[in-house]
């Protein structure tokens, strides 16, 4: 199993930056792509930066050229580098990881963090 646990939320003024982390513990999977989703009150859970293991980075639309996500396989962690915030960028921020173990393929998210930024 992978378990993920993120940190780095918090409250910003609109233009400032924010750095959130994920660790995922679990030693025998593989992961194939780990990346950041949020969602807003009332919204859809949508994704805002996938790092495919081995592949390519992808970003929404509303975060290019503002958000940046990095990995460090060592230690198995994703960071998601935000600068340039927007108030449109408030919501919940999630991890994900998409790993398989034993030919199996599984999904697992971290429980979220808040992210707030002010106008």
């Amino acid at each position: 199993q992978v378990r993920l646990v993120e940190s780095g939320g918090g409250l910003v003024q609109s233009g400032g930056s924010l750095r959130l982390s994920c660790a995922a513990s679990g030693s025998s999977e593989h992961i194939v792509s780990m990346g950041w989703y949020r969602q807003a009150p009332g919204k859809q859970r949508d994704l805002v930066a996938l790092d495919i293991t081995g592949g390519d980075t992808n970003y929404a639309d509303a975060v290019k050229g503002r958000f940046t996500i990095s990995r460090d396989n060592a230690k198995r962690t994703i960071n998601l580098q935000m600068n340039s915030l927007r108030p449109e960028d408030t919501a919940v921020y999630y991890c994900n990881a998409l790993y398989t173990d034993e030919g199996n393929t599984y999904d697992s998210w971290g429980q979220g963090t808040q992210v707030t930024v002010s106008s």
